[in-house]
């Protein structure tokens, strides 16, 4: 059956405006030669993105259905680098189904474990075919309208057939069923581990096979020349101790962390907020309709078909069908900045045959049923059928994302909604967009990893050498050594096999089973450290830095990139009217002393404070040109007063759907031009205490074609009059001539740019009556027309807006979080480029790019908005060619702004590899406007083709994907309702704290973790390759020097201390050396301190030490000791004598390395050679008797009572190290790296010297941001583009109770 394509877009809905204005809805058709029937295809969409970024369907012929592939069914697909999964076949013969595929796949949506068992992809295809579909989605649905499941109005008893998921959510990595596996998979994937379990399953079979005497007479009986429990033991040890960590880390680690932070700090209170834990969310409370009156009700508890009741500043427990509200018609706001980053509130809109229930007992009335659409991720489609039994039949009434309230939204300015439970669980839209915790490794366990498998080929070439010379042996001296009965009844080839496994067991150690509990033990620990550090505590929210995931400590130094989200991350989502210029005069909230009015050369410089110029009001010569410019603030919005009934003040709460317009409703108040009261056709204000009324006769919306709004009013005096606001260059082009304050207000709109604040010019004029009687016939005619009607009213409003009277400008701060600036700025200085990854809008986000610092005014703008997919390749390709035909490449730094319309093609997988080349050529990049999916598929295109760490930071739900994409989450805590904090690997609270967070810290950890591993090794590769070096004085036996026991000790009570001591408190520079160079950090990213050649400078060394360790030894004790009662020592006084050796030697290397000396390091190293002295006589006395270690019975008189033991222990570690000690200095003399000078100012405390020029680079940066301004004057004024606001306010009368919804 071939199928041909039809993509019809829809009739754009009266609530077209909550879509994205370039998204909207549309259908796919199919249709052939055997059916011409349409499915809407919709809600099938997964990817969180607009309409043309939505996966394309694909229908094929019976006889060739099975040879489709993900690269024909998607052109759009964007994986792995290589191609294979391209020709995965995606057809299902079992079921007769096509599975869905998309971009999703790249983005790892829906990845929770819980969600996957009811992953869409087939049951919502069946759903909306009319087929069937059981089980945990919940379709109960009879196939008509061909929506997938049927929800009955708050009725449990209907809907419990249908099994619908419950309402609880999990996050943790790990849970009962899944531990085991997951955790075995994830420690077996370290070489180490896997190697021992090798060795461990060898020893298992031997003695079996030895216990049931299958092979009694041959040499499987002592394959092992060591004890079997010193060989099984530590890795049995090592997994618990990880396994153990685990489980703290993902179950109690939120408890474990808050009583170690209350014992650190000793706060007074136990009632301390903490980072919510699942069950904390899931026990939270919301209200549930119960009959006729709603009861409280724990959100684990809410059912699908639930009415539930949700209050103002309440998040909503699921995803709710909104059925009426406390606002008239039904409406509501929300913010859905936990979401999709937005920071302007969202209007919804109740069905109008619901929106009149506005008490219990009417919600309770409601009899009917909802026809939904299966759950799926996608956040902007909806589509559902609500049915409704009337007395006059069933009323079928369409539903459309106006309707549609998502968990993780947060209702706000109204009092109360009613709303259906529709999806639960991990069947929200919220959970369908997360992602299971994923499984990360870090860059330095590959890197080992890889080592070890050279190691393991070293381990084995060792093997087969001692083999081969034990064959010899047997073949070749046999007769001269009868007396061994070298032959058995083996083979030759037999006793080769056997003898392979021997040295293997008698080297295993090379590879050292004691790093891996070492390095889990001090990654716990350095974790502890972030979690108690005192710098990253936020004492506002009283929340502490939480490392959720220590096994990634050491990424924490090396990040090359940050992906970084802008609302709640960089900014506090708070709008602060700070600034304004009325009549050429700068007005300001707080005014510095060295920026006070004053006059310069006769003229007026300077600003006045905001009592000033209430001053002014009264007796100035602006102060009508004040009054205007005050009234418009207070007429010319949308915005809705309410009065607080909680306050017995009365205070006014203003309900703004921008914060940019709250803010400058709220200044104007502050001012006493306080906006009371909206009625449909009027509004009222008092200024300096006289109410005044203004009927609002028409309004020009806002748009971002337009740039600017306009209200047309009649005032108390009957004179009409347009107030006109908006950006500066729509603005001064529409003034006349006659205006004598434009001057002044630039170079005032010049300063507030420098500043980085948001500004709008303000405007006026006055209309004659004939002149509004003729335009509001025109304006009339065009509002009702039926065809371009935005266009025809922007026309209309182009007539009017003409001839205006400049007043002046505002200036609105978009508050930073604290220290954002200076963060970004070092962290740059550190080599890290930073990502802002947004769904805010263009200007927004650039706005708030030059305000953070992360653009700089020497920055040149690189801006791509392009239509479609051909432009935006061959804008790619121009600029990567323009920029590197420059001669000075980095005369003039560069910043990238994309639109996420435009990153559609740019991520296109023959486009990708152009848009990474042009963004990394840039020191900034912006990402704007983008969906949660975009934001995760660049974070994963970086990762695929740059070999660089990455960090992606956010604050909310829709920054989880990103955040489990990069190498390293990092979320911000302390707000109630953010997800990002317990899906990332560390939570902070400010993004101030990564500076230390990484630049301390993670530079901390990258250098000890380094120097634990490469330590680790070097002491193991020390000892055992003495036993390699015996292997060919012994005949190739197996035969061991040390005592099986005391080679277990060696890891486990010896040689313990140092790699902990110095992966916990060792610092190769201080904190205050790494905050004032951040340069410092470019160690870490360039791997200087771990790498492959420093890991085989280490080996080599190792096998340098054990050379001259044993053949000195061996020289020595050449013809054996004499004793002085005329004994000969024997073999062990010659062992434990090199052991002691080897052991000085390997913890005065440790003592070499160290940077800082603590008190711990001094328990660590001398402590532990100390402690050898003290033990082997006690326990040679004590084990024998015990009979164990029988070879040290009566060693110890022998031992201590001759000289050459003390000469031995002496002399070998000083010719060792003093090679060690020359290389160092030599390094540190001719070879000097950057942190060694830095060790010195920290050592001699030289002051920085380096020039001050922060004025000088102050004045550079006001010309640059002047220029800037000039080149390219930007709009930065953030409103909702909803289309709707006249509908809105026309239905406003705050003079009318509003129902309590009781």
């Amino acid at each position: 059956m071939s199928g041909t394509y039809h993509r019809t877009p829809l009739e754009p809905s009266s609530h077209q405006n909550l879509i994205d204005e370039d998204d909207y809805p549309s259908t796919t058709q199919i249709s052939s030669t055997t059916s011409q029937a349409t499915f809407p295809l919709q809600s099938l969409q997964p990817a969180v993105a607009p309409t043309s970024f939505r996966p394309q369907y694909y229908q094929q012929s019976e006889g060739d259905r099975n040879s489709l592939t993900l690269a024909s069914l998607n052109p759009y697909y964007n994986d792995a680098p290589d191609d294979e999964e391209e020709h995965e076949q995606f057809y299902s013969d079992q079921s007769g189904l096509m599975r869905q595929i998309s971009n999703m796949s790249d983005a790892n949506l829906p990845l929770t474990e819980h969600a996957a068992s009811t992953s869409p992809n087939v049951t919502e295809i069946q759903g909306l075919m009319g087929g069937k579909s059981g089980g945990n989605s919940g379709n109960g649905g009879n196939g008509d309208d061909n929506v997938g499941r049927t929800v009955y109005i708050n009725d449990p008893t209907r809907n419990a057939p249908q099994k619908f998921i419950h309402n609880k959510i999990s996050t943790a990595k790990y849970n009962f069923v899944t531990f085991l596996p997951k955790f075995l998979y994830e420690q077996f994937s370290k070489y180490a581990n896997l190697f021992f379990l090798f060795t461990g399953i060898v020893l298992l079979v031997a003695f079996e096979l030895n216990s049931t005497r299958v092979l009694v007479n041959s040499q499987i009986k002592n394959v092992s020349p060591t004890n079997r429990y010193t060989t099984l033991g530590p890795l049995i040890v090592v997994l618990s101790a990880t396994a153990f960590k685990e489980i703290l880390e993902d179950y109690v680690g939120i408890l474990l962390h808050f009583l170690v932070y209350v014992t650190t700090i000793r706060i007074k209170s136990l009632s301390m907020k903490r980072h919510k834990s699942d069950s904390e969310v899931n026990s939270r409370e919301c209200q549930a309709l119960q009959g006729s009156q709603f009861l409280a009700k724990e959100w684990n508890n809410v059912k699908v078909g639930d009415i539930v009741r949700v209050e103002n500043g309440e998040f909503f427990p699921a995803d709710l069908v909104l059925l009426s509200s406390s606002e008239p018609e039904g409406l509501c706001y929300i913010e859905t900045s936990n979401l999709d980053g937005e920071t302007n509130l969202k209007i919804k809109q109740a069905p109008p045959e619901t929106a009149e229930s506005t008490s219990a007992l009417e919600i309770s009335r409601l009899n009917g049923y909802l026809k939904s659409e299966q759950p799926n991720n996608s956040l902007y489609t909806y589509e559902g059928t609500l049915y409704l039994s009337t007395q006059s039949g069933q009323k079928k009434i369409p539903l459309d994302p106006t309707q549609i309230l998502l968990r993780g939204a947060q209702l706000r300015n109204t009092n109360w909604v009613y709303g259906l439970v529709v999806f639960t669980g991990h069947e929200t839209k919220l959970m369908r967009n997360a992602s299971a915790t994923p499984i990360k490794r870090t860059n330095v366990e590959k890197t080992v990893n890889v080592q070890i498998i050279f190691l393991f080929c070293i381990l084995l070439a060792m093997s087969l050498a001692c083999s081969i010379g034990s064959v010899i042996r047997v073949v070749n001296f046999n007769s001269e050594m009868s007396y061994l009965f070298l032959l058995t009844d083996q083979t030759v080839l037999g006793q080769f096999g056997f003898n392979i496994l021997t040295f293997l067991i008698l080297f295993n150690n090379l590879i050292p089973i004691s790093l891996i509990v070492t390095m889990e033990v001090v990654k716990f620990q350095q974790a502890s450290l972030i979690n108690n550090d005192l710098d990253m505590y936020y004492e506002k929210t009283d929340t502490p830095a939480l490392c959720r995931t220590s096994s990634l400590v050491e990424e924490l130094g090396q990040i090359e990139y940050i992906f970084s989200d802008k609302t709640g991350t960089l900014t506090c989502n708070e709008m602060e009217f700070r600034q304004c210029s009325i009549a050429g005069i700068a007005y300001a909230d707080v005014v510095e002393e060295s920026k006070k009015a004053r006059i310069v050369d006769g003229a007026e410089v300077g600003m006045y404070d905001f009592n000033r110029l209430c001053e002014n009001l009264k007796n100035h010569p602006t102060a009508n040109v004040i009054n205007e410019f005050l009234t418009l603030l207070a007429v010319c919005h949308t915005v809705i007063p309410e009065k607080d009934e909680k306050n017995e003040t009365g205070e006014i709460v203003y309900q703004a759907s921008s914060p940019d317009e709250g803010a400058l409703v709220k200044g104007a108040a502050n001012l006493k031009y306080t906006f009371t009261t909206r009625r449909p056709k009027s509004v009222s204000i008092t200024a300096n205490g006289t109410a005044y009324d203004y009927e609002i006769l028409n309004i020009c919306e806002f748009n971002s074609t337009r740039k600017r709004m306009s209200t047309v009013v009649r005032c108390s005096d009957g004179k009409i009059k347009l107030y006109c606001k908006g950006a500066d260059t729509v603005i001064l082009e529409r003034l006349s001539e006659d205006n004598p304050f434009v001057e002044q207000t630039l170079q005032h709109l010049e300063d507030y740019a420098t500043e980085g604040l948001r500004t709008l010019c303000i405007a006026m004029r006055e209309i004659s009556e004939e002149e509004y009687k003729v335009w509001s016939g025109v304006y009339d005619k065009a509002s009702t027309t039926l065809v371009n009607r935005q266009e025809e009213l922007d026309k209309a409003a182009e007539m009017i807006e003409k001839n205006l009277f400049l007043l002046g400008a505002t200036a609105i701060e978009d508050k930073l979080q604290d220290g954002v600036p200076e963060t970004i700025h070092t962290l740059q200085q550190a080599g890290i480029k930073i990502w802002v990854l947004t769904g805010d809008r263009q200007e927004t986000a650039i706005n708030i790019g030059l305000s953070c610092k992360l653009i700089s005014e020497d920055m040149s703008l690189i801006i791509v908005n392009e239509e479609n997919r051909l432009a935006t390749q061959q804008f790619l390709e121009k600029k990567i060619l323009a920029i590197k035909g420059r001669a000075n490449a980095d005369t003039e730094p560069l910043a990238l702004v994309i639109d996420g319309r435009t990153l559609e093609f740019a991520l296109e997988k023959d486009l990708e590899k152009s848009f990474l080349e042009l963004a990394t050529l840039c020191k900034a990049v912006i990402c704007c406007r983008v969906s949660p999916l975009q934001k995760a598929l660049v974070v994963k295109l970086v990762k695929r083709h740059l070999k660089a760490i990455l960090l992606a930071i956010g604050d909310g739900a829709n920054d989880v994907s990103m955040i489990q994409a990069a190498h390293v989450g990092v979320g911000i805590s302390g707000l109630e309702g953010l997800q990002a904090a317990r899906s990332a690997d560390v939570a902070i609270s400010q993004f101030r704290y990564l500076k230390k967070l990484l630049l301390v810290h993670g530079a901390w950890s990258y250098q000890r973790l380094s120097k634990l591993i490469l330590y680790s090794f070097y002491k193991n590769i020390t000892l055992y390759m003495t036993q390699f070096w015996f292997a060919f004085h012994n005949s190739f036996s197996g035969q061991v020097i040390y005592e099986s026991w005391t080679i277990s000790y060696y890891n486990v009570l010896f040689t313990v201390l140092p790699p902990i001591v110095i992966g916990v408190f060792d610092q190769y520079v201080s904190a205050r050396m790494l905050d004032r160079y951040p340069q410092m950090y470019q160690v870490g990213q360039t791997g200087e301190f771990f790498n492959v050649k420093s890991f085989w400078g280490w080996t080599v060394n190792a096998f340098y030490h054990s050379l001259v360790l044993y053949f000195c030894s061996i020289y020595i004790f050449s013809n054996d000791l004499m004793l002085p009662n005329g004994l000969l020592a024997g073999h062990w006084v010659w062992g434990t004598t090199l052991y002691t050796a080897v052991l000085l030697t390997v913890l005065g290397k440790a003592a070499l390395v160290t940077d800082l000396w603590t008190k711990y390091t001094y328990i660590a190293i001398p402590g532990s050679f100390i402690f050898w002295l003290v033990f082997l006589p006690i326990y040679a006395m004590i084990a024998p008797k015990l009979g164990v270690s029988e070879e040290y019975e009566g060693i110890v008189p022998m031992l201590f009572g001759t000289p050459v033991f003390y000469l031995t222990v002496l002399l070998l570690p000083t010719i060792c190290l003093l090679r060690d000690y020359v290389w160092k200095y030599a390094k540190r003399m001719y070879s000097t790296r950057s942190y060694h000078t830095v060790q010195e100012i920290q050592k001699y405390n030289i002051p920085d010297y380096r020039p001050r020029m922060e004025q000088f680079q102050k004045a550079i940066r006001k010309v640059r941001a002047v220029q800037r301004l000039r080149r390219n004057r930007g709009f930065a004024f953030s409103q909702n583009e909803s289309g709707q606001e006249t509908r809105i306010i026309r239905a406003y009368d705050t003079t009318l109770k509003k129902p309590t919804g009781l």
